[in-house]
């Protein structure tokens, strides 16, 4: 009878646990965290994108934004049949027919929707008696929206309705009556298509109840008179406004010259949709308005029937800026993602390691790859899983928001434990699938790399250099282009490799003199630091790693802010800038002391500025004319300004004073005053002295230097002489400089400056840098950013503590035998400092000037305007927003990691000393 295999006396998976759990529930930890950021980072991005599409629907203007359904009546029809077809009645009924058939994922507001009747064509009015500022008759446009009453607050007389005979009642707002001269009881007549005039009867005044919203805002007129001009030579102005009747009285727009139409204005709602809808939404939008959709309106509509909408626009532009940032963020992305993985794979390394005897003794009784590897496949897989879908668990709780979705965020719990459950099996089989003799020394002195090895790095430095190649020719405009996106991390490995390569050879070099010195230390640890393990590419890789992507990120915050900074001083040109109501007009007295005096205020810079002033040219230039404003300034405060703001700096006695100005020199024209103009107008000019007629004095000007920009106008040509000069000086511009950040309070200097002119006006920086950040995408790419510095520096604090880890058994083995030979406790402590600051400097270094390489080489490609100046003016945008390395994210990470090494080496190297050399010792232990 066979003999029944013997049963285990314990599983293995439970007594390894046992055996180590502190180790396991680091372990778990390490996986919890990783898992939890894996499955965090797109749920967060989802959430940004989603609240970006929000607001970019949400902020723009509701005339875009709106959903407009037309449709004129045929005129063959009978003048009762028309009448029926602008009725209320018929009106609602088609609008309750076109609701269901919007296409989705669209859906409207009912609330700030909108249909009736209006005149397409403008109607001049008859009336003597209404404003005609050029003898233009004033024009009305007449409009039957419905459900006004909810709209809007009655403030005088009452509302409109259906008069006797067809007459029609109106009513207007506040402001059409005030600049139209209108009351209650007023008569507007209006030419009708019958070649007599119509009355429309103003029966009341109603106060808009929030002109902001969608049934205000798509027509202004309708709720505030227009003041325009038509004629290009003589150019005449006149009063443009809306007459809203009663719906009832729709009918009689028909007797009119107005052409009426009706309409159906839909305010879309976007509070139900994600990200992820934005392609549905577009496709929606191009059915309605070209495709079977409009077919389908057109059923009810009639086949004049219209959709027009801007929403399309809207959501491209939206569509724009994400892409923009997305590539941005795939960066940082991949750089955290990376140092992860091989801090996951560090960490198998150090336990394969750690327990390399055990499986070398289980290889050499008979053990199969295949047994040792499911063992620990089951080991590290009761680890990994349970941590891994706790992280998934606390990503979603964490972000549990509007367009979150769940399968990227499972996705990425399931890759970092499927990576956490292989690394050490893999691992393991790989290093015992030969066997190996005991003893056998693993360093870098006698590891020669393989053809394998050499093909790989070749491959890896092929890769990085066509990333950084399309990098720099293409941009990050393609988010889609993981290769690009990748170009930062397939730097710092190449570097990596590289520097694995090369490291033994400095060291070698610096301990041939160490062996003459009197001491051991100097000698023992620079020789051991040369022979450390040949595994050390994995810290050396995840520290390049994390310092890369720390220096990277860092430098993107800091090309942001340096972009709103720059394009918040291109709106004005300090840090705060006080002007009258009228740019031109002369500031009044005292308000220079003013401001001078205002706390918080370091220095004043007052500034004449002369519009439009006409520019003579030098011989052999022939155009049409050009003009350019004249800036009067004192050199002094202006070029320190310049220099500050960094627009146009120079030195002060370019502008030196020629003593020539003042009221006492009005008529002597044959002064010449230095100026400093822009390229333009320095080569209308010309090098010679050239006349200049200006309010502020006439004299002639010689250009003695040339700038793009400067702070009183960095956005425009210009022409800059010294203040002194000018016959007639009156300054209309205060450029003020601040203290410090946050140093000028904006509403006390307001008030400040209105205490000596009512109309002053106060213009600071910080609040126009404050106004370029208006999506909720920035602010969530920026914490983006900022969460994968701070992952990836505490993987690099890991990256440390593991190497030395993995080394710490064999250094304290050292330590114990040097011990027995007369080491002391100060020397030992001193040789474990010294061996590991080789390779922490080496990373410090390797990881800073990798890091200030790989910005160097991507800077060209990587714009950041979008990111940086969401809401900024066009100017602003196109001076572009580059990547420039920023010295604190380069030096801090790196010193970080030098004295973090240097601390663990001190802590360990106490720890050592504490410890028995007879127990590191024992009889027939090889170590």
């Amino acid at each position: 009878m066979p003999r029944k295999p013997a049963r285990a006396v314990a599983p293995w998976v439970r007594t390894r646990l046992r055996t180590a759990p502190g180790t396991a529930l680091a372990y778990g930890l390490l996986v919890l965290v990783t898992a939890f950021l894996a499955a965090a980072l797109p749920r967060s991005v989802d959430t940004y994108e989603t609240e970006g599409l929000w607001h970019a629907v949400d902020s723009a203007e509701p005339r875009r934004t709106a959903l407009t359904l037309t449709s004129s009546v045929k005129s063959s029809l009978s003048p009762e049949k028309r009448a029926q077809e602008f009725a209320p009645g018929k009106m609602r009924t088609v609008r309750d027919r076109l609701t269901p058939l919007l296409p989705a994922p669209l859906k409207v507001d009912p609330a700030n929707s909108v249909y009736g009747v209006h005149t397409t064509k403008r109607i001049p009015g008859l009336d003597r008696w209404l404003p005609a500022p050029d003898g233009e008759p004033a024009e009305f446009v007449l409009d039957t929206p419905s459900d006004l009453a909810a709209h809007s607050t009655l403030t005088a007389g009452r509302a409109a309705r259906a008069g006797k005979g067809g007459a029609m009642e109106a009513v207007v707002t506040a402001k059409t009556a005030k600049a139209l001269h209108l009351t209650v009881g007023s008569v507007v007549h209006l030419p009708g298509s019958d070649a007599e005039p119509k009355p429309v009867t103003i029966t009341g005044i109603v106060e808009p109840r929030d002109t902001g919203s969608g049934y205000w805002a798509v027509d202004p007129a309708l709720h505030t008179p227009l003041f325009t001009a038509r004629g290009s030579v003589e150019v005449k102005w006149y009063w443009v406004a809306t007459l809203i009747v009663a719906p009832e009285s729709a009918p009689g727009l028909d007797s009119t010259l107005g052409e009426p139409e009706q309409y159906w204005r839909y305010a879309p709602t976007v509070g139900h949709l994600t990200a992820q809808d934005t392609d549905r939404l577009t496709a929606a939008l191009d059915s309605a308005s070209s495709g079977p959709d409009l077919v389908a309106l057109r059923g009810v509509l009639g086949t004049t029937g219209n959709v027009t909408t801007q929403l399309d626009e809207v959501v491209t532009e939206h569509l724009g800026m994400r892409g923009a940032i997305a590539a941005v963020v795939a960066v940082a992305v991949f750089g955290v993602g990376a140092v992860a993985a091989v801090v996951l794979a560090m960490t198998g390394g150090l336990f394969t390691a750690r327990r390399h005897a055990e499986f070398a003794l289980l290889r050499s009784r008979g053990a199969s790859l295949t047994g040792i590897g499911g063992r620990l496949l089951g080991e590290t897989a009761a680890v990994a899983v349970p941590a891994a879908a706790l992280g998934l668990l606390l990503a979603l709780a964490v972000t549990d928001s509007a367009g979150a979705r769940f399968a990227p965020a499972c996705a990425g719990a399931v890759g970092v434990a499927l990576l956490a459950t292989l690394v050490l099996p893999l691992g393991a089989v790989f290093l015992h699938r030969r066997p190996q003799l005991h003893g056998g020394r693993d360093d870098l002195v006698s590891a020669r790399p393989s053809r394998r090895r050499t093909v790989v790095e070749l491959t890896f430095l092929v890769l990085a250099v066509g990333a950084v190649v399309a990098l720099r020719r293409r941009g990050t405009g393609d988010a889609g282009d993981y290769l690009v996106s990748a170009a930062p991390v397939l730097v710092g490995l190449i570097a990596a490799l590289v520097l694995v390569r090369l490291y033994p050879l400095p060291l070698r070099w610096a301990a041939r003199p160490a062996r003459r010195l009197r001491g051991t230390v100097g000698f023992l640890s620079l020789a051991r630091a040369g022979r450390s393990s040949s595994t050390g590419a994995l810290p050396l890789l995840a520290l390049l790693l994390a310092l890369t992507t720390a220096a990277f990120g860092g430098s993107v915050l800091a090309g942001v802010a340096d972009a709103r900074d720059r394009a918040a001083f291109l709106a004005t040109g300090a840090d705060a800038r006080v002007t009258d109501d009228v740019g031109w007009t002369p500031l009044p007295a005292g308000v220079t002391e003013t401001v001078a005096g205002f706390p918080g205020v370091r220095e004043v810079s007052p500034v004449q500025i002369e519009y439009g002033l006409e520019l003579p040219s030098h011989a052999g230039v022939t155009d049409n004319g050009m003009g350019a404003p004249l800036i009067g300034v004192e050199p002094a405060s202006y070029a320190r300004l310049a220099e500050r703001t960094g627009f146009g700096p120079f030195p002060a006695d370019l502008l030196k004073s020629t003593g020539t100005g003042g009221p006492a020199h009005v008529g002597d024209t044959s002064r010449v005053v230095p100026a400093i103009a822009s390229p333009r107008v320095a080569e209308r000019l010309g090098t010679r002295p050239i006349e200049i007629t200006a309010a502020a004095g006439r004299f002639h000007v010689k250009v003695v230097a040339v700038r793009d920009v400067t702070p009183a106008l960095p956005d425009k040509d210009f022409l800059l002489v010294n203040g002194a000069d000018l016959t007639n000086r009156a300054a209309t511009t205060l450029l003020v400089t601040g203290k410090g950040d946050g140093a000028l309070d904006g509403t006390a200097l307001r008030a400040a400056v209105r205490a000596k002119d009512a109309k002053g006006q106060v213009a600071l920086t910080a609040e126009k840098r404050a106004r370029f950040v208006d999506s909720p995408m920035q602010d969530g790419a920026e914490r983006l950013y900022l969460a994968a510095i701070a992952a990836g520096a505490g993987y690099a604090v890991l990256a440390v503590l593991i190497s030395l880890l993995q080394v710490a058994p064999e250094r304290t083995t050292l330590l114990a035998r040097l011990r027995t030979m007369g080491l002391t406790r100060g020397q030992a402590r001193r040789l474990l400092v010294w061996e590991a600051l080789p390779q922490a400097v080496l990373a410090a270094l390797g990881g800073a000037l990798v890091g200030w390489a790989t910005i160097l080489l991507l800077a060209p490609g990587v714009d950041l305007a979008r990111l940086a100046l969401a809401a900024a003016p066009e100017e602003a945008v196109a001076l572009g927003a580059a990547l420039r390395a920023d010295r604190w994210s380069l030096g801090l990470p790196a010193a970080g990691v030098v004295l973090l090494a240097g601390a663990a080496a001190v802590v360990q190297a106490w720890w050592a000393s504490r410890r028995s050399s007879i127990k590191e010792l024992r009889a027939g232990d090889a170590r």
